[in-house]
């Protein structure tokens, strides 16, 4: 897996503080200086009035003004079973890569064994691996060699049949059906500063799947870059509130 951050809002806290401060001002922010805007903060910088600001609305729940700032993301190498999960957030713009018009008849079966076009959870090679809904604890290593060998074999003779049924003419878009959900996949999704902190919420929690879990803390890493005192405040006061940010 790997997310790379593709365009977001320029000077994205100096919206924010903008968006709040109009709420409040008597002046029409749109015809004064940001310096302007913002004198009535408490600070000595303009830096300083803005973690003052941002950290007020955050504390008090004035969520509105995170709504104006945006940024995409480029996510490659998910399984579509994680897809399956980020795309049910609402007021997220997605772009998934299509198993319609991309075929993947040029992959070597025997390289899917070891990790190409499918991904391998952790739990096929780690015998103290713990999942949710799990029936049952640690494994001998007997039993992992066996775990290990079914779920390569399985992946592989999918991968194999995928594209025998293209070379018996079956379009991609019906062979697609005998790929496993755990077929890699690469997806755009843009989101905004609102937003992402809710899918943290929900993703970032120690409950969610192992691998949504770990894109999102990708995307929260290069978020803490876009967006530096919103997401530092989230991180140390706001994250694991499972929900709070729900619109």
């Amino acid at each position: 897996m790997d997310v790379h951050l593709l365009e977001a809002t320029d000077t994205p806290e100096r919206v924010i503080c903008t968006a709040a401060r109009n709420d409040y001002s008597s002046s029409f922010v749109g015809e004064q200086s940001f310096e302007s805007t913002m004198e009535p903060v408490e600070g000595e910088t303009i830096e300083e009035k803005k973690r003052t600001l941002i950290g007020r609305l955050l504390r008090h729940g004035h969520f509105g003004p995170f709504e104006h700032v945006h940024a995409t993301f480029a996510v490659k190498g998910i399984s579509r079973s994680c897809m399956a999960q980020i795309t049910r957030h609402r007021h997220v713009s997605f772009d998934i890569q299509s198993q319609r018009y991309v075929s993947f008849d040029d992959i070597d079966p025997e390289d899917v064994r070891e990790g190409e076009l499918v991904v391998t959870p952790p739990s096929v090679s780690d015998a103290d691996w713990i999942g949710r809904n799990q029936q049952s604890g640690s494994v001998s290593e007997e039993t992992l060699e066996e775990r290990e060998r079914v779920f390569k074999e399985s992946v592989s003779r999918s991968v194999e049949s995928y594209q025998q049924l293209l070379d018996l003419g079956l379009p991609p878009e019906d062979a697609r059906f005998v790929l496993p959900i755990g077929s890699k996949v690469n997806m755009v999704m843009t989101l905004n500063a609102r937003m992402l902190m809710h899918v943290a919420d929900m993703r970032s929690a120690a409950d969610s799947q192992w691998e949504i879990r770990r894109m999102t803390e990708q995307v929260l890493d290069l978020a803490g870059e876009w967006c530096p005192i919103t997401f530092q405040h989230y991180e140390k006061h706001m994250k694991g509130r499972k929900n709070r940010l729900a619109p």
